[in-house]
């Protein structure tokens, strides 16, 4: 290796180490501090804490009453996710299949057009619909918001996924008898397990994430997700620093937790999506 390769990558490793630092700041600060009285906190932020305590976690968890807001969240997430992939996929297989047809064609376009504007401009005529069909205060309104919101891109997907799969295999169930119903869900959706699993990961981490919908739609604490339980230490005047930390570090878990586990898939889905159709 000549010298100047020598100080290039050494240029390359010292570049790499100063943005990991400048990434791993925060987040050393923030599970530091979990484990900190508020004296401590205020006196020494970056020091480590004087002794290792769970009450902090322990009162955090009681307090944002962490089973019921995770079985909310979770319950969101779930259903929200399944819906999204049982009306894009199908949305997706129809809109590749009769691509040449000009209402086809349409419909995608129009479809699509729900990518450009985020679903904020219109949370005037989401709050009133809701209303009107009198689920204020259930799962229900944020479940269907989320699955209406995230299907253009679903729908983009599933259908660039979809020109992967050989026709020739829908035209042998036919063939042998199947209708279009049965072609789909036993030959061309197994088929899609790459797609789907991309879009499950994808927006799951997208709804767990989601604050704006719950706080429009659930305002009531028995509905409350764990962005929304977190939320209530942040008032006008003053600030729950003590629990806030725990609460993050609480809200935040079970997505780490997935992403752990699931982050190959995220980033082969990723893949597999960007470079097929």
């Amino acid at each position: 290796m000549t010298q100047q390769k020598k100080k290039h990558l050494a240029l390359t490793y010292l570049t790499m180490g100063l943005l990991a630092v400048v990434v791993l700041t925060p987040i050393y600060y923030l599970i530091v501090t979990t484990f900190k009285t508020s004296a401590e906190a205020t006196a020494a932020p970056m020091a480590l804490p004087a002794s290792f305590s769970l009450s902090g976690y322990i009162e955090a968890f009681t307090k944002m009453q962490y089973p019921r807001a995770f079985l909310n969240t979770l319950i969101i997430t779930v259903c929200s996710v399944a819906g999204i992939i049982l009306t894009s996929s199908m949305c997706g297989y129809v809109l590749n299949r009769r691509s040449k047809k000009k209402l086809s064609k349409i419909t995608f376009t129009l479809i699509l057009s729900g990518m450009l504007f985020p679903y904020q401009m219109s949370i005037l005529g989401l709050y009133r619909l809701i209303r009107g069909m009198g689920l204020m205060n259930h799962l229900a309104a944020v479940i269907l918001i989320d699955i209406a919101c995230n299907i253009p891109f679903a729908v983009f997907m599933f259908k660039s996924f979809v020109s992967t799969i050989p026709i020739e295999l829908e035209e042998a169930a036919r063939i042998d008898g199947a209708g279009t119903f049965r072609t789909f869900w036993r030959i061309t959706f197994p088929l899609q397990k790459p797609i789907i699993a991309t879009i499950a990961i994808l927006n799951s981490l997208t709804i767990w994430n989601d604050f704006m919908g719950p706080l429009y739609f659930l305002q009531v604490r028995e509905k409350d997700v764990l962005l929304q339980e977190i939320y209530r230490n942040v008032g006008q005047f003053s600030t729950d620093w003590t629990s806030l930390f725990q609460m993050l570090v609480l809200g935040i878990l079970p997505l780490l937790v997935f992403y752990l586990f699931m982050q190959k898939y995220i980033i082969g889905g990723v893949m597999n999506g960007s470079v097929k159709g």
